[in-house]
């Protein structure tokens, strides 16, 4: 909503080559309480002027020496900023009406002056002007928000990922095919971890990795769940995984993520401990 104020103290350009008729204009506007109203009776100013007052309405003569008021249009289309050039012509001759319209004036208005008239054009062109603006400047802010908090999104993600680095060992992504799609740490080398169907490899105990596919297989969640694997190597490690399932807006399956520790050296002082106590 555009108040009355705001109308009343938009900035308002008179250009006519005729002195009469820019005091006319200029009294009439001081009369309906304008407070910003500047005139030129030179067409050669305007473009310049708007471009440094960037006026919210400019009522501009057609008719006028040297330059007359289509030059004058073309002049203003080629620097207003947004493409919306607020024009309103004044002419005396009808047929330059649609002309002025097709070069873009957004409404005009005739000689002699209908003060009425003149006063109910000017009002309801500041109106759609300044709701334009204002318009533009909120899609603007909308804009700046959006990417404002697309950062502070990305932010959050990065820390978060980061906060996942630092308290586990590894964490991953899969499709719902069972492919890797994403992953920090070691996962390639245990990958058994996450994948699903086929014959248990690594070094896998077979128990364990029965109840980790079958809950894999029925899509739920597994926190904390521990196994133990035996490397090439020969030595035994026991590793720590937690992993949810993932679904799309139309709740389809489409994969799993998840964290993961080795704590051999926990469950192995863990062990010492025990044995030691019985």
């Amino acid at each position: 909503m555009i108040e009355p104020s705001d109308i009343r103290a938009a900035q308002i350009l008179i250009v006519d080559d005729q002195e009469a008729n820019v005091m006319l204009l200029e009294q009439m506007l001081a009369n309906a309480g304008y407070t910003n109203v500047h005139s030129t009776m030179d067409p050669f100013q305007v473009a310049g002027l708007h471009l440094a007052n960037h006026y919210d309405l400019i009522l501009l003569d057609l008719q006028m020496p040297g330059m007359d008021g289509f030059a004058v249009l073309q002049a203003l289309h080629d620097i207003e900023p947004d493409g919306y050039v607020p024009v309103l012509v004044v002419t005396a001759q009808p047929n330059h009406k649609l002309r002025a319209l097709q070069a873009g004036a957004k409404d005009f208005i005739g000689k002699p002056f209908d003060l009425l008239e003149v006063e109910t054009r000017i009002q309801n062109m500041l109106e759609v002007r300044l709701l334009h603006r204002k318009l533009r400047r909120y899609n603007q802010q909308l804009e700046f928000t959006v990417l404002e908090r697309t950062a502070q999104l990305r932010e959050s993600e990065a820390r978060f990922q980061r906060f996942a680095e630092l308290s586990t060992d590894w964490y991953w992504e899969q499709d719902a095919e069972g492919q890797l799609v994403n992953c920090h740490g070691p996962v390639a080398d245990m990958v058994g971890i996450v994948s699903m169907g086929g014959a248990a490899t690594g070094g896998w105990d077979v128990a364990e990795r029965a109840e980790l596919e079958a809950n894999i297989a029925e899509r739920k969640p597994f926190l904390d769940f521990i196994y133990c694997r035996t490397a090439d190597s020969g030595v035994v490690q026991y590793l720590q995984v937690s992993g949810e399932p993932v679904f799309d807006e139309a709740s389809r399956f489409i994969g799993y993520r998840g964290v993961g520790r080795d704590i051999t050296a926990m469950a192995l002082l863990f062990s010492a401990r025990k044995n030691a106590g019985a």
